[in-house]
């Protein structure tokens, strides 16, 4: 399994006494006389290695300033206990409020931290971190290596390579690091991880780059470097190192069957961090293209059925209605071989290549249809989901901004793989924006918003326009009724006082 190495802090420090060891011989001790004859014999030097090992200290006294801790501040629903009094009874309130941190019988939410790592890009104080370590947070503090401690805006975050952009305001200019050439990068290459592991601070660990190109399946533009410099939890977000200095990826997971490292960690790459940086500095979100078409790859079998001359290929399972693949006459049972001048020889290849077109862009596919290849023309949509799936349209004007959530329709929800109860009607919550009302008060992407105060909401509008009235009518608070894991509750939302009119 793959584990994000953020998580809590914590570490079991050890240490091992190594005892020594007389030497015996077999009818007891080796006698040895106070007196020799003749000279003495001094025992040899050991002689002094003619190469000298390798070492990484110049290359860490140069990068470590620009290398930093991550503390993400996050609410936490309490869990619930299972009381052995009478529910709603005073025994059973009194339970829960002493063994199950709860008061009147209602859980209480509690703050709870999450520690990374990250590192500057530029002397303004950019840093890049994942966005599994600042997912959820309702406030982010960067620790510099000099110890002094800054509040972090997120700039940007895109769940689908797990990278996030945070920015920070030190009074002048910080140190950086360059993003280097993951591309130039060799297995076997020597590698040096800085970061946080358990809360432990600045940290400093030695490999070698052991594979390219691993998936790992956590998303579908994996592209993993995978290095044994040893990898734990806190040390998601914090760079790896080239030996010239360069950043070559962004340790992210580690394959562990305890949670600890076993030599086999994760990094993303450079060069697709780069891109994912400078959108995230310029828009704030990632704009991606989006064909319109499920896929799956070829094994042989599949490959003799179809007539195909190798077993590779994106394999079209299926193609949205009124989609760019389907314009474009892309048909089930298609394989798709190559996107414009891309090869695709897996589903992987043609997520990758998709996502790196945007809106607009023009290509073409080559598939293989009834053993014969064809070339299809194709204008690729922009690929919607989390922030840019949103229904509330422009914050200023449907009132997104006002409480800071994203609203998706059901339909939406459910292509993209969230249960929802037959029969339900709403809005699904598609995003929440960092340091909002709506993080304070413990709003998560997946929520249903089923009704705004007392009015039932069918869809997306109607949710966005119940808000709006609620706001206004009762002083910028509004009650919203959420479905979540199947159980129904209500949440009070407060918008900041700037934006309760209009």
């Amino acid at each position: 399994m793959t584990t994000p190495s953020n998580r809590r802090r914590g570490a079991a420090l050890g240490a091992m006494l190594l005892a020594g060891t007389a030497l015996t011989g077999a009818a007891g001790w080796l006698a040895i006389p106070a007196f020799a004859e003749g000279p003495q014999q001094s025992a040899p030097a050991v002689a002094a290695p003619s190469v000298p090992l390798p070492g990484f200290g110049d290359l860490v006294a140069r990068v470590r300033p620009a290398v930093v801790t991550i503390t993400a501040t996050e609410r936490a629903r309490a869990e619930n206990v299972n009381s052995p009094f009478p529910e709603g009874s005073q025994q059973d309130q009194m339970f829960r409020r002493y063994f199950g941190g709860e008061e009147g019988g209602k859980p209480q939410a509690q703050a709870r931290q999450a520690l990374g790592s990250g590192f500057i890009v530029d002397a303004e104080g950019h840093v890049v971190t994942n966005n599994h370590v600042v997912d959820g947070a309702t406030q982010v503090k960067v620790t510099l290596d000099d110890g002094r401690e800054l509040s972090a805006k997120i700039v940007g975050r895109d769940p689908r390579t797990d990278l996030a952009l945070l920015k920070v305001d030190a009074g002048g200019n910080l140190p950086f690091l360059n993003l280097g050439n993951s591309d130039a990068a060799r297995v076997g290459d020597w590698v040096v991880a800085v970061g946080n592991p358990f809360g432990l601070g600045g940290t400093v660990t030695a490999g070698i780059l052991s594979a390219r190109g691993r998936d790992i399946h956590s998303g579908p533009y994996d592209d993993f470097l995978q290095v044994d410099a040893p990898i734990n939890r806190g040390n998601s977000g914090g760079p790896l190192f080239a030996q010239d200095g360069s950043v070559i990826g962004v340790n992210t997971a580690i394959y562990s069957p305890s949670g600890g490292s076993i030599g086999i960690g994760f990094a993303i790459p450079s060069n697709l961090v780069s891109t994912v940086v400078a959108q995230l500095k310029a828009n704030g979100h990632v704009e991606r293209g989006f064909l319109g078409a499920s896929t799956q790859p070829v094994d042989a079998t599949m490959a003799r059925a179809l007539r195909l001359p190798k077993a590779e290929g994106a394999l079209v399972a299926g193609v949205e209605e009124n989609s760019p693949a389907s314009r474009a006459g892309l048909k089930p049972g298609d394989v798709v071989t190559a996107l414009g001048d891309t090869p695709v020889r897996s589903p992987r290849d043609l997520a990758r290549a998709v996502g790196a077109l945007h809106e607009g862009a023009q290509t073409s596919l080559t598939a293989r249809r009834d053993g014969r290849e064809t070339r299809l023309d194709v204008r690729l949509a922009a690929l919607r989901d989390g922030a840019e799936q949103a229904r509330g349209g422009q914050e200023a004007q449907q009132g997104r901004g006002r409480i800071g959530i994203g609203l998706a329709s059901l339909q939406e929800a459910e292509r993209a793989g969230l249960e929802v109860p037959r029969g339900t009607e709403g809005a699904v919550i598609a995003s929440v924006r960092p340091d909002s009302p709506a993080a304070e008060a413990g709003l998560k992407p997946g929520d249903v918003i089923t009704a705004v105060g007392g009015k039932a909401v069918k869809d997306p509008d109607a949710a966005v326009s119940a808000i709006r009235e609620a706001l206004s009518a009762n002083d910028g608070a509004v009650a919203l009724q959420l479905l979540r894991d199947g159980q129904r509750a209500f949440v009070a939302v407060e918008a900041p006082s700037g934006s309760r009119q209009g």
